[in-house]
């Protein structure tokens, strides 16, 4: 059985942590792709609610091998704060395995992201001083650590020794004191200790799932539109939310993906710097953003309000092959009244209708909104399309038009259960059945 990749298609936090919860009862294994503890996934279960960081949503069901991929920056502080957590509330992290190959976040990495934020002062980008970009830089650089080297002091000594001196000469003209080299050694090897029997080699433990014909689903941080290569950059993570990302981040090649669920909310939010043409600033977004508990599962930053955007939208179902839709928070527009939907922008005195690649360009549009009427019902018991308000049908099915693919999952609530799942979903692919 191919594997099914969730990807968001805004800018984040739109929920993929309930879409994963809801679809991994029939999954044997759940990967986190990209991305590092930058990103949080909510999930709900019953009166209990659980922020997740670094470990994937499924750890919450017993049956589940929950998959850190080689994609992964880890920052094993957070990973191992995080076990603490779920063991103490009665969830068993044993089924969790990381991968050799995922790349560690220093002490280091961090202070150089927090350093440079402070330095950039107005034309910041609004990270959230993790440490990310600082990692996967050195990733690409060749001088990064990976979590297979904190099991050896030899190869921690060596790979520390070599990219110190430069991070403390950074560090150091930003007014950050040095750090040490043993001192760093004998933390990370500490980590090792700890972390040595979670480590794995993931790709051939995700293979061998999908050679056993087991449901493999991948699981994105972050969003399209903070995709490094297809966000509005530099206004972006420093890895691919794209579900092409679950590829290289989670060792399987294309035509083992053989259905693409994108996520979205019933809105739009962003949390960071960054041109946001939907973004509103009035009591309408205040209302949102207190009935949504619009706050950053990570950083618990305000997020910014927008109505929904069709424009990303229709740039996000193409980047993504997305074969499907979940729709999230529908139940937090009850009581607004109108609502609207932008279809396209005014840039430079023309209309456009496809998202600009360039970020200069996107701080110059202004939304052009086709207007819907609200409804003022409540609707966290409806479980039938067909029972929702009339105007919220037509609400949701303005946006699956422009979309292109179907919304086969609608979220009313942040219980498991408050989701309405269409009688229909697209046809998954079988080797020999064509498309």
């Amino acid at each position: 059985m191919p594997a099914t990749v969730i990807v968001g298609l805004q800018w984040g936090d739109e929920g993929k942590g309930k879409t994963t919860d809801f679809l991994a009862e029939q999954t044997a294994m759940v990967v986190r792709y990209q991305g590092g503890d930058n990103a949080g996934h909510t999930v709900v279960r019953g009166d209990e609610v659980f922020k997740l960081q670094l470990t994937p949503s499924g750890v919450l069901y017993p049956h589940i091998t929950s998959v850190i991929g080689n994609g992964v920056v880890v920052n094993p502080v957070t990973l191992i704060a995080e076990f603490d957590m779920l063991t103490a509330r009665g969830i068993s992290t044993d089924r969790v395995r990381v991968s050799r190959s995922a790349h560690v976040i220093m002490p280091y990495h961090v202070a150089l992201d927090q350093a440079n934020e402070t330095r950039l002062g107005g034309a910041k980008v609004g990270t959230t001083g993790r440490g990310i970009g600082p990692a996967y830089g050195d990733r690409a650089w060749r001088l990064g650590l990976r979590m297979e080297d904190l099991l050896d002091r030899a190869v921690l000594r060596e790979r520390i020794a070599r990219a110190l001196p430069d991070k403390n000469l950074v560090l150091g003209s930003m007014g950050v004191g040095p750090f040490d080299v043993e001192s760093l050694v004998d933390l990370a090897a500490g980590w090792g200790e700890r972390l040595e029997e979670h480590l794995d080699d993931t790709t051939w433990l995700v293979q061998a799932a999908l050679a056993r014909g087991e449901h493999v689903l991948l699981e994105g941080a972050q969003g399209t539109l903070l995709d490094l290569d297809h966000g509005s950059y530099p206004f972006v993570t420093s890895s691919n939310p794209v579900a092409g990302g679950a590829c290289t981040g989670g060792g399987i090649g294309p035509l083992q993906v053989d259905e693409v669920i994108g996520v979205m909310k019933a809105y739009s939010t962003r949390v960071g710097s960054g041109p946001y043409p939907t973004e509103l600033l009035d009591g309408v977004a205040a209302g949102i953003a207190e009935r949504g508990r619009e706050v950053g599962t990570v950083t618990g930053r305000a997020r910014r309000i927008g109505w929904f955007d069709a424009v990303p939208l229709r740039y996000a179902v193409a980047v993504n092959s997305v074969s499907s839709i979940m729709l999230n928070k529908l139940d937090i527009l009850s009581g607004v009244d109108p609502l609207c939907i932008c279809v396209a922008y005014e840039i430079d005195g023309r209309r456009v209708e496809t998202w600009p690649s360039s970020g200069a360009a996107l701080s110059r549009a202004t939304p052009i909104y086709e207007q819907f009427p609200g409804w003022t019902e409540p609707i966290h018991a409806v479980r039938s399309l067909g029972d929702l308000p009339e105007h919220a049908r037509r609400y949701v099915s303005a946006i699956e038009e422009h979309a292109g693919v179907p919304i086969v999952l609608v979220s009313v609530g942040p219980e498991r259960t408050q989701t309405i799942e269409r009688a229909f979903r697209p046809m998954r692919r079988r080797p020999g059945i064509p498309a």
